[in-house]
């Protein structure tokens, strides 16, 4: 039993590095940090106040019991692969929570015990608060509930609480019907191309363009705040308050101001900087003179000595860098890196917070010269386990690195020079949330996000770009976990590109094939293979499904695959809506794995790719399942074509006349050639083509 000054969590269950205090067992609230090195992972507590008094100490012992002990390896083997002997910190603080509000239903029933709560008591709670969730989040509740009971049973003192019922009958008849919403599958939208394109644009544009301006600016704000907080009043620096600030509060011209809610008053630490008086001595001065209302009404700029070097359209971004926006532009800039990291790396968001200064040296020169590729160091945690099952929090270093694409190193080193070496990329500490521990948390990145798209928007406002205005995502809010899924979507939909970087995505797919070298498609977390499996194989069966369509309506088919393509449209499955179940990316990965006869649409080349890897002239990686779209030749062994691709490579070939007709000699000349070539590929197409009766 513990006693009253008992700790929360025993010392066997905290890593050495983790300095959080420990709660006594006798304090109304618990910590659970000691259990958490995550950096992504919120500090959470637990309030005992939400358990009613009477059943308050037999749910504290059994919560004490879940963190500090582990579930007997006889109840794990009925619970498949993914039982657990200890959860994560986060996992037990929500398990608490349910037992607690398990706690007041059975308060209001007027039980003051969990030995009191038999299997009626199960069978009517389940009744009122299964229905209330979705499936896949009952079945969550019936095994933390389960828990409890499990838990008691390892207790010093055991409450006695009854088995549920689930337990010996099945969860099934317990659980909801299940719906359409994609509750507990990955239903989980790709962000839509038009929001970003421009998203990533800015993203780009903010580090690689503004970074230098940014940071430069943020020093010059601190060393001015650092001045004004150590100066000292003399006679000598109101003299320079007086001569700076009357005349022009006398003039009717702008003062130095800072907004303040909906007004404007004088920006106190920027005047006291450049005058050299103090910040109270500059309030009283303010003060005296009335100066705030003549800064209400007439707001002026505080401009930093700090040069522009940043450009759009060739021209710069800005008149000049102002003291009141650098903090803000500081924000947005860790959160462009932040977007650019999240989208084109393939990480999971929690690996993106744990990537700490340093994670992406850069390569040593080879033999030849030349250099490798970056390589990413880093953490995961997902389904990280010890020997004996138990939850790791601080995640462990993934056996194969990320390879970053050239934005991605970009904006490693933008946040290099944000943070001291060693420490988190995204360190709370660092961005603007002070006090605050471990990395930016998902709900604040998220929010930040949101605010540098009203920013990005603003600025196409203001810089005459309404082609690049991020318009509001039809899926709704841009959170964190859509970009690893957005990235697999163009990769799979867009081998050419509809948005900036469409060859990166090429690399990236070469990159993250290549999974016979690096042994990552052996090991059980699969990650972002079976992401990219998932969205390459609805895009293929997709392809399969407007193949038969086209060939149904009696287009006919060309190119040396158009047979093979036609039997394989004929034995593709065709997907209703986009929900995926957990168990599609290994039927996704076998589906892939059919060398032959998987079909990979190609807008911008005017063809479908049966792609067979032997035939393939893009010289796909060895053991790749997707031809190199980005690198498509002529001539092909892989290549179909139906009269809808012979269309729009006329039209195409219109559009390249148009622009000829308007540009420079030499140009024009390459635009009407290739117009030619185009139209003879349609031509090559007619002459060629059969009915798909002729083909079968």
């Amino acid at each position: 039993m513990p006693a009253p000054d008992s700790p929360v969590v025993l010392p066997e269950w905290i890593s050495p590095g983790n300095t959080h205090p420990n709660s006594r067992y006798q304090d109304p609230i618990w910590s659970v940090a000691p259990l958490i090195d995550n950096p992504s992972t919120s500090l959470g507590k637990i309030h005992w106040r939400n358990c009613p008094e009477p059943l308050r100490d037999e749910v504290k012992l059994v919560a004490w019991t879940m963190i500090n002990g582990q579930r007997r390896p006889t109840y794990l083997q009925t619970r498949g692969v993914q039982a657990r002997a200890r959860t994560s910190a986060p996992h037990m603080r929500a398990s608490c929570w349910e037992w607690m509000r398990l706690a007041r239903w059975l308060h209001k029933r007027h039980i003051t015990s969990l030995g009191a709560c038999t299997e009626a008591e199960w069978r009517a709670y389940a009744g009122e608060r299964l229905v209330q969730v979705s499936r896949d989040s009952a079945a969550i509740l019936c095994t933390r509930l389960t828990d409890l009971w499990a838990f008691d049973q390892l207790s010093a003192r055991p409450s006695g609480i009854s088995r549920p019922p689930w337990e010996t009958e099945g969860v099934d008849d317990f659980l909801p019907a299940a719906d359409s919403t994609g509750q507990g599958e990955n239903a989980t939208e790709p962000l839509d191309p038009l929001v970003l394109g421009p998203l990533l644009t800015w993203a780009i544009r903010v580090v690689d363009d503004f970074a230098d301006d940014i940071l430069a600016a943020w020093t010059e704000r601190c060393r001015l705040a650092n001045q004004a907080a150590t100066n000292t009043a003399t006679p000598q620096t109101l003299a320079a308050l007086e001569q700076w600030l009357l005349p022009l509060a006398q003039g009717g011209g702008p003062l130095p101001a800072s907004p303040v809610g909906n007004t404007f008053r004088v920006a106190r630490s920027y005047v006291a900087a450049l005058t050299g008086a103090s910040v109270p001595q500059t309030a009283r001065f303010i003060q005296r003179h009335d100066l705030h209302q003549v800064a209400a009404k007439q707001p002026g700029p505080c401009p930093l000595d700090v040069p522009v070097t940043g450009r759009i359209n060739g021209r710069p971004w800005r008149e000049h860098l102002d003291f009141n926006e650098a903090e803000e532009l500081t924000r947005h800039l860790s959160t462009a890196a932040a977007i650019i990291c999240l989208y084109l790396t393939g990480m999971r968001p929690q690996e993106v917070q744990g990537l700490r200064s340093g994670c992406c040296p850069e390569p040593e020169p080879t033999a030849d010269g030349t250099r490798g590729r970056h390589l990413i160091r880093s953490h995961h945690y997902k389904n990280v386990t010890d020997d004996d099952g138990n939850h790791i929090s601080a995640g462990e270093v993934r056996r194969v690195p990320w390879v970053a694409i050239t934005p991605v190193v970009h904006a490693i080193r933008v946040l290099e020079r944000m943070v001291p070496p060693g420490e988190l990329l995204l360190s709370a500490a660092h961005h603007g949330t002070c006090g605050k521990q471990g990395a930016l948390k998902k709900e604040t990145l998220t929010k930040r996000i949101e605010s540098f798209v009203d920013w990005a928007n603003h600025e196409a406002e203001l810089h005459g770009l309404p082609d690049q205005t991020i318009p509001e995502d039809p899926h709704g809010p841009i959170r964190l976990g859509r970009f690893r899924r957005t990235l697999a979507w163009h990769i799979a939909r867009r081998p050419g590109g509809l948005i900036a970087l469409a060859i990166q995505y090429g690399h990236m797919r070469t990159v993250l094939d290549a999974r016979t070298s690096s042994a990552y498609g052996s090991r059980g977390r699969r990650g972002i293979h079976a992401i990219l499996d998932v969205e390459t194989a609805l895009a293929a069966a997709d392809t399969a499904a407007r193949l038969r369509d086209r060939a149904a309506a009696g287009e006919k088919i060309s190119g040396p695959a158009a047979r093979r393509a036609l039997t394989a449209a004929a034995h593709a499955p065709r997907f209703e809506g986009r929900l995926v179940p957990r168990t599609f990316a290994r039927k996704a990965s076998a589906f892939l794995a059919r060398d032959g006869i998987v079909l990979y649409d190609n807008p911008d080349a005017f063809l479908i790719c049966a792609f067979k890897h032997d035939n393939a002239l893009c010289k796909p990686e060895e053991g790749a399942t997707a031809p190199r779209q980005y690198d498509c030749r002529p001539g092909c062994g892989n290549t179909v074509r139906t009269d809808t691709h012979a269309r729009l490579l006329r039209e195409r070939a219109d559009e390249l006349d148009q622009l000829a007709a308007h540009a420079p000699g030499p140009i024009g000349k390459r635009l009407h050639v290739n117009a030619d070539r185009l139209r003879a590929t349609a031509d090559t197409h007619d002459a060629t083509a059969h009915p798909a009766e002729a083909l079968t």
